[in-house]
């Protein structure tokens, strides 16, 4: 699938060189992330920009912009210069954001650019804790004393750990964080039974002993992690898919999109960064901005009506 999209790209690119300074005239590039130093989002553009940086031809820098679970990086964004010089790195959260707290700029105030990866979720624990299971979880979680830790509160980690809470039938305490890496800390002084997260911002914990990772939140288990159970494979049918991608304010030139278009599928076959996000579990899905508006669209729909069935917006 990614040689396809590399021949559509070539295509639809043409003659455009995707570092012409003529056809985009910026000194440097800031990708914006709302998450916090060493959160996912943040770990995915900083090695994103080390790899889009020699292609592009321009210095690509990560400016961490937090606060109202994004809204404050969308608003950002929405005001922002249309010429390529910034860039949103965008996950669910800003979808759930903008559907849970109305901000005054939405994902509907942005232009989806490109998807990059689908990124597996990780029920994790402390490996110093007494969880060796994800039922040994649950079973606390029926007495009444669980406490569950996701990143912030519009997030799909917690939209997952809410999922987790109807298909178990318990009703454990899901606590939020502005940030992964103050909800992991959490989790590691034992205040939080399990925290949810990925693996590239779990996995130097996971190797130093440190967390001990319980099941995925996918359809099937991860090729690289085949010791990992699927919650739903465990009985519990909670399946999510986080994707990362980037989107900038609306009307970005086209020779910027064609850019985009062409280095991201370049970067994702560069043997450094390749090394990295196989490493991290990360799945490589390439969307060019007519598919990843038609997949943002899709995602803000059926996002709307699972919270409107479950009762969390009118």
């Amino acid at each position: 699938m990614l040689k396809l999209h590399l021949a559509a790209a070539a295509v639809a690119i043409s003659c455009v060189s995707a570092a012409s300074a003529a056809d985009y005239p910026v000194k440097s590039i800031a990708l914006v992330t709302h998450s916090s130093p060493g959160a996912g989002g943040d770990v995915f553009l900083r090695e994103l920009a080390k790899g889009l940086s020699p292609v592009l031809g321009v210095p690509v820098v990560v400016e961490n912009i937090s606060g109202g679970s994004g809204a404050t990086a969308m608003a950002f964004l929405a005001k922002a210069p249309k010429d390529g010089s910034v860039f949103y790195g965008t996950t669910p959260t800003f979808i759930y954001t903008s559907l849970l707290s109305d901000p005054e700029f939405s994902y509907k105030d942005l232009d989806p650019l490109v998807n990059v990866f689908e990124d597996p979720e990780l029920i994790f624990t402390s490996a110093k804790g007494p969880f060796n299971t994800l039922e040994d979880v649950v079973k606390k979680a029926r007495e009444g004393r669980g406490a569950w830790g996701a990143a912030n509160p519009a997030s799909l980690e917690r939209q997952s750990l809410e999922r987790l809470k109807t298909a178990t039938g318990v009703n454990a305490s899901v606590v939020t964080h502005e940030g992964g890496g103050d909800m992991m800390i959490n989790v590691l002084n034992g205040s939080l039974d399990i925290g949810v997260g990925e693996m590239q911002e779990l996995s130097a914990q996971v190797e130093a002993g440190e967390l001990r990772i319980l099941a995925s939140l996918t359809n099937e288990r991860l090729a690289d992690h085949p010791e990992i159970p699927t919650a739903k494979e465990l009985g519990y049918d909670v399946v999510v898919r986080k994707f990362r991608g980037i989107a900038g304010p609306q009307g970005l030139p086209a020779d910027v999109v064609a850019a985009w278009e062409a280095a991201i599928p370049e970067v994702l076959e560069s043997p450094d960064f390749k090394k990295w996000y196989v490493a991290g579990s990360l799945k490589a899905d390439f969307m060019t901005q007519e598919e990843y508006r038609v997949f943002i669209n899709g995602f803000a729909e059926e996002t709307e009506t699972f919270l409107r069935d479950a009762g969390v917006i009118d």
